[in-house]
């Protein structure tokens, strides 16, 4: 497995790689979005059901475009969701026309958030747009904390690591429905 930098991390992504970094409070898996082939193998690593949906994190809003449509909520709840960011919440909000069944799921919406942490959010722009961000574990355990804690069995199928540590969060991000400011996990 390749140790990463937000800066050599792109080629390994645009190759279809799924990559572990940290964020706000636990580690992530993350790759292209925009990969059908990559995000199938990022779920069959989790073993999660593509019907879930999966969570998007940029660097800035503007890397947003496309992917969701803001434009779509009341003023109030666009400006609730913008003045959260940059920071750890996590908002759905309906999918714009960038955004493929495989990160939608069975819902109409989709959950980002741009981040604050300092390696999310380079990697993000080094990226040059949002990436896919899960908790890297396997469905149903407890997500890894640390990288000592990341799952041996699941570091030997990623493709690459992104050393550091996490925002010292203790809960990974609220997440609520843009719409209406209802808390879905806390």
């Amino acid at each position: 497995m390749l140790e990463l930098t937000p800066q050599t991390a792109p080629p390994t992504l645009r190759a279809g790689g799924v990559i572990a970094y940290p964020t706000e409070a636990v580690w992530g898996l993350g790759c292209d979005p925009a990969n059908e082939a990559a995000v199938m193998k990022l779920l069959a690593l989790k073993q999660r059901p593509v019907e879930k949906g999966m969570i998007l994190v940029a660097a800035a809003v503007a890397q947003l475009d496309g992917w969701v449509r803001l434009d779509a909520l009341a003023d109030d709840r666009r400006q609730a969701v913008l003045d959260s960011w940059p920071g750890a919440n996590t908002w759905i909000v309906p999918a714009g026309p960038r955004t493929p069944r495989w990160i939608t799921g069975a819902h109409d919406g989709v959950a980002v958030r741009v981040s604050a942490h300092p390696l999310v959010h380079a990697l993000c722009e080094a990226w040059g747009g949002p990436l896919v961000s899960t908790s890297a574990n396997l469905a149903g355990q407890p997500p890894a904390r640390s990288r000592e804690q990341l799952d041996p069995a699941l570091l030997a199928q990623l493709d690459g690591l992104l050393d550091g540590a996490t925002g010292g969060l203790a809960q990974p991000t609220r997440i609520r429905i843009a719409a209406t400011g209802q808390t879905l996990r806390d």
